[in-house]
């Protein structure tokens, strides 16, 4: 099939599926046997011609940029943060080994916690603002590149590393030209992961508690039982989502460039 034909038939399923939704959301339809009054269906479920007029007026008058944009900074900030902090915590770990043995425990611990519990001790931490987002967002992409990084360097191939040290290697560049490339190519092969996990953190945690984001914007619609409004906020954070995808995907296919074996695949 073609990829246009593709594209014609998933954007056919989504209209289908809107349309569906907006049909079973009108009074009377539903017989009581399945909805107990089935008028009151579309308080419940939402009607999608509402939900997109509520996503036109957002964008109309201006209502919704600020809050994509607090969105996107505590994003943006908890990615860099988190993947800096793996990254390192990982090269440091996967070099030592008694470093390693010593913290496994706690790092294990760490890992099997439910880190969105931790939400409301950063709100006392770092207050109602973005850093208390980002915090959350850190804890969720740190272990993801930190797992990552640390399996790169422990999987160095044995006789590039013993090559290197033959050549009269040191330390340093063994660790510049072996060791960080080896990891950092782990990296780049979970960024989806890393970009979804704090991505989920902000939002998570202006669902929470905040004053800006989308995440407020559904915690308000919620609290005023407006289910139009709730489900425009899904959708414009779904939107989000596939437009911080689409760049992951763009910046993961220039960064592994280099990998001639996927390529070559593909030709196949």
């Amino acid at each position: 099939m073609k990829r246009s034909t593709l594209r014609i038939w998933q954007a056919l399923i989504l209209v289908l599926i809107f349309v569906a939704w907006q049909a079973l959301t009108q009074p009377g339809l539903l017989p009581p046997v399945v909805w107990d009054n089935p008028d009151r269906a579309a308080f419940f479920f939402g009607e999608p011609v509402k939900m997109f007029r509520v996503i036109w007026t957002w964008f109309a008058d201006g209502t919704i940029y600020k809050h994509l944009w607090v969105t996107l900074e505590e994003t943006v900030l908890a990615f860099v943060i988190g993947s800096l902090l793996g990254l390192a915590f990982g090269l440091w770990l996967g070099l030592s080994s008694t470093a390693s043995t010593l913290l496994d425990p706690y790092i294990t611990a760490m890992n099997a916690m439910p880190r969105v519990v931790l939400a409301p001790i950063f709100m006392v931490w770092f207050g109602l603002g973005i850093w208390s987002k980002v915090a959350l967002g850190v804890t969720l992409v740190f272990f993801i590149v930190f797992f990552n990084v640390y399996q790169g360097v422990k999987e160095v191939s044995p006789v590039v590393l013993n090559n290197a040290v033959m050549l009269g290697a040191s330390r340093r560049q063994l660790l510049r030209h072996v060791y960080l490339p080896s990891a950092t190519s782990w990296v780049f092969s979970s960024l989806h992961t890393s970009v979804g996990m704090a991505f989920v953190g902000a939002v998570v945690g202006e669902y929470l508690g905040s004053a800006k984001g989308v995440g407020y914007l559904i915690q308000q619609a919620e609290g005023a039982f407006d289910i139009n409004s709730v489900f425009a906020g899904i959708l414009v954070l779904t939107a989000f989502a596939l437009v911080l995808d689409y760049a992951v995907t763009h910046t993961e296919r220039r960064l592994l460039r280099w990998r001639p074996a996927q390529s070559e695949t593909e030709q196949l």
